[in-house]
């Protein structure tokens, strides 16, 4: 019996044992599934702190971006002067991010600190430029020389039988040439070095007077506005050709026709490779097609058209205003025909333009002004002497003016 009693001792003794086990590896457990929603909670927090820092950097980011794209400048400071000499008569213009300098005489282009590139001379009568891209063309309005040259110089010369009236210039060099005597119409097309490749005929009589021609920036399109009068009815064609296998295919290689009666298209542009836009009298039309252009939007001009100005995603237009206090009234929309901006301004100018950074500038002689496309005055300011042409530097506050014998890169303040 005592040996019974001791196993039933020990018996109890084991069994308390036991429990003492199973309650530590609970505490165990509940210690460990503890210590897991600290973790958890811990990387909440650090989830939420990163996520608000996150959402802060982009605020102060935009807050910053929209400050800097509504703040208005009338000073600027100038970071370098470089002293110019330029030819009585010298007209500007900005090719690949250079300088272009034309006269009567002469063409060079150079950097914004005067150093020059190339030089080019010349005798013409009436210089007039077209650029695209790595190429510019050089042309007698009227005359029969074109001068065809790249960043790096001259490429080639072009001697016309006939009085040029339009040039353009492809990416890759092509020129295409609008020619009239007698009351026809000629286009001929020239490779980079100024070797013929393809030409035809446009008779008045028939067709209509040639009033512009665009290129494609791949030199396989070609677009003709041409102005049929005919008893005192007024009706514009615009006429699309293709160079390429899928114009070979087609009569004289005209892949399409659309004609607006009551309307004058006095100009014609590729502004991409593959969207076309017909400037008229009465309305715009914008044409797209990597082969056979089509017409995606036409659109209607209620007021007579002062000035256009275009770059490869825009477009715009100014027209007198009714509002007396505002002179005029300037509207630009993008490629799809959209409108983006409507603004008025009483400014008096002679040039407007998009800059390179799609900015919008207006120049008279001894003025200028900028604008954003938000429609915010960036910039306004008179000078001493004349001012004829304005770039912008990269910067959101950086500018290149091309002053009166004199060329400053400029930071507004």
């Amino acid at each position: 019996q005592t040996q019974e009693n001791e196993l039933a001792h020990g018996g109890v003794v084991l069994a308390d044992k036991a429990y003492r086990v199973v309650k530590s590896d609970v505490g165990v457990k509940s210690d460990v599934k503890g210590m897991n929603e600290k973790i958890r909670k811990h990387r909440r927090k650090i989830l939420s702190w990163a996520a608000f820092a996150a959402i802060a950097s982009l605020l102060t980011i935009a807050g910053i971006y929209i400050y800097l794209q509504t703040r208005t400048y009338s000073d600027y400071d100038i970071i370098k002067s470089v002293k110019r000499e330029d030819s009585p008569g010298t007209q500007f213009d900005v090719f690949h991010g250079n300088i272009l300098k034309y006269s009567s005489d002469g063409a060079s282009l150079v950097d914004a600190d005067n150093k020059t590139i190339w030089n080019q001379t010349y005798e013409m009568q009436s210089p007039m430029t077209d650029s695209c891209e790595n190429y510019v063309v050089i042309a007698d309005r009227k005359g029969d020389t074109i001068y065809i040259m790249d960043i790096s110089g001259p490429c080639g010369e072009i001697k016309t039988a006939m009085p040029i009236q339009r040039i353009q210039v492809a990416n890759q060099g092509t020129v295409a040439v609008l020619m009239e005597q007698e009351g026809t119409g000629y286009i001929q097309v020239y490779d980079k070095s100024g070797t013929f490749l393809a030409e035809g005929e446009v008779h008045t009589e028939n067709s209509g007077y040639p009033l512009d021609l665009a290129i494609s920036n791949d030199g396989r399109k070609l677009a003709v506005s041409l102005l049929d009068v005919n008893e005192g009815n007024v009706k514009t064609t615009v006429t699309f050709f293709n160079f390429d296998t899928v114009g070979q295919n087609e009569i004289d290689n005209i892949v399409g026709q659309y004609s607006y009666s009551d309307v004058v298209v006095p100009k014609v542009e590729f502004l991409t490779n593959d969207v076309m836009v017909a400037f008229g009298s009465r309305k715009t039309v914008i044409f797209e097609g990597a082969q056979k252009p089509k017409v995606k939007k036409e659109m209607e001009v209620e007021k007579e058209i002062r000035s256009i100005f275009y770059n490869d995603a825009y477009y715009g237009f100014v027209f007198d205003n009714e509002n007396k206090e505002q002179t005029y009234q300037m509207k630009i929309y993008d490629l799809r025909g959209a409108e983006v901006l409507s603004q008025e301004f009483r400014m008096e100018y002679e040039e407007i333009g998009f800059l390179e950074n799609d900015e919008i500038y207006l120049r008279n002689n001894l003025e200028c002004a900028i604008f954003t496309l938000r429609g915010v005055q960036k910039y306004h300011s008179n000078f001493e002497k004349n001012i004829w042409k304005i770039m912008s530097a990269g910067k959101i506050r950086d500018y290149v003016f091309l002053l009166d014998k004199e060329t400053q890169k400029v930071r507004l303040k």
